[in-house]
């Protein structure tokens, strides 16, 4: 299943997004930033600053970045604990000229904020913590303890007390504020590019199940006569009955048979055929093919199928499609996981929808986390009766996700309901106490027969490569 597989992507650290080139780029661009203020502050408003510490400090950056750059090749990528020290290391050398040139009386005070935000959007949440309480120390310090900035007539700049004060509140809440708001959005970014990359995968291995199993029936049902044919009779009967009209004919036809075969066995190594035929179904059809590989784990699978409100007797035919087939089997397979004996798959149809319902006699969704099922790695506490009952279930809400974005992406709608919830009518069937979960597909958009994308009637086509 696609959850185990995530947890190994190599992608899932953050931090190994980011190439050292990119951060000793943007040191570079604060070193000429710190030169081009210190020069501008000295020479333009003559403020008395201490140049040779300053320059000091901004030096020891320069020569970081001028060391990496030749140890370190320029595509390499940071792990988690590289990029904290490179990000500690910027703000530390920040706070150093800061505490040169004015503290929190200096208004590029605020560039403290810059380390802070990097770590909160590419870090894990304990990098983070670390990077966001070294900021506040630094600001807490910087307000208390600093070299003043002065005049050439010797005056002190300084702001009131109070406007201090106010510098340090702000910026301590801004530390917080932006280091909770930046890692919550890149954590939440970063679970639905997972998630959304998994669901393509999931319908990448689905589409080439649906394709080879198009390709093995159109195989057989191509090279079902020329085969047969083939082993009634051989080809090298066309010279010994040469003085026999009536077999030579019969030997001429194994030769042209023999030919065809291999016109179909190129067609099929070139490109394949779209067999029409596969491409569509009964909806009971592909109800049974969604739950088939969990039908014998231990659960009772029940199947009703019948019309709704004004709809026909007639079967509705329904697009196979990989994403319909993998979304109904992602949702029976946890009803079969959380089910105590019995799943119920219902299906009805209207003139304007078709229905699937899938329901179990389990616990059902947990009443706070309705609302946000489908959400990719929703993450609640198991108890320990649910570890002993399900101890490979990860609990991520991932599966949930590729169905409910599968099944979207066919044109259908779903909904996540109890049994047990006394808004839902099941008053008929109060065995079904468990989940419900509903998709609601307008007819026009899955009917293989008379829908938007109806599978036409003639000869199967071959594939566009």
């Amino acid at each position: 299943m696609a959850e185990s597989n995530l947890s190994h992507w190599p992608g899932q650290q953050r931090s190994s997004w980011i190439r050292m080139r990119t951060l000793i780029l943007l040191r570079w661009v604060a070193i000429i930033g710190q030169i081009t203020a210190i020069t501008v502050a000295q020479q333009m408003y003559n403020l008395q600053l201490d140049l040779v510490l300053c320059y000091l400090v901004i030096g020891i950056a320069a020569a970081a970045n001028l060391a990496v750059t030749v140890i370190y090749p320029e595509n390499k990528r940071l792990s988690e604990f590289e990029n904290l020290l490179m990000v500690m290391f910027d703000l530390l050398q920040l706070g150093s000229l800061l505490y040169l040139t004015g503290g929190l009386h200096n208004p590029f005070a605020l560039l403290l904020l810059g380390p802070v935000t990097v770590a909160a959007n590419v870090m894990g949440l304990r990098s983070t913590l670390i990077i966001g309480g070294t900021a506040v120390i630094l600001v807490t310090l910087l307000a208390a303890f600093h070299v003043p900035l002065r005049t050439d007539m010797g005056f002190i700049l300084r702001i009131p007390e109070l406007f201090v004060f106010g510098n340090w509140a702000a910026m301590v809440i801004a530390v917080v504020f932006l280091g909770a708001y930046s890692h919550r959005i890149s954590s939440e970014a970063q679970s639905m590019s997972e998630a959304l990359a998994a669901a393509n995968m999931a319908l990448a291995r689905e589409q080439k199940l649906t394709d080879l199993g198009g390709v093995v029936a159109a195989a057989a049902h191509e090279l079902g006569t020329p085969l047969a044919t083939i082993k009634l009779a051989s080809s090298e009967l066309i010279e010994e009955l040469q003085d026999q009209p009536d077999l030579c004919e019969d030997a001429s036809l194994i030769r042209q048979q023999a030919d065809r075969c291999r016109d179909i066995l190129r067609n099929m190594g070139r490109a394949g055929k779209d067999d029409l035929h596969l491409r569509q179904a009964p909806l009971s059809t592909v109800l049974h093919e969604a739950a088939e590989p969990h039908v014998d784990r231990g659960k009772t699978v029940l199947f009703r199928e019948g019309p709704g409100e004004g709809g026909d007797l007639q079967h509705p035919s329904i697009l196979r499609k990989p994403e319909v087939i993998h979304g109904l089997r992602n949702l029976i397979q946890n009803a079969v996981d959380f089910a105590r004996e019995t799943v119920w798959v219902d299906s009805e149809w209207t003139p304007d929808t078709i229905t699937v319902r899938i329901m179990d006699d389990g616990r059902g969704f947990p009443v706070q986390l309705i609302g946000r099922i489908g959400d990719p790695f929703m993450r609640r506490r198991r108890s320990e009766s649910e570890r002993r009952a399900r101890p490979e279930y990860e609990g991520m809400g991932l599966g949930l996700f590729i169905a409910k974005t599968l099944l979207e992406r066919s044109g259908a709608e779903l909904s996540f309901a109890n049994g047990a919830d006394p808004y839902q009518k099941l008053a008929d069937h109060p065995e079904r106490r468990g989940a419900i979960v509903r998709v609601v597909w307008p007819r026009r958009k899955i009917d293989a027969q008379t829908g938007d994308h109806a599978v036409p009637v003639g000869l199967n086509q071959p594939f566009r490569v």
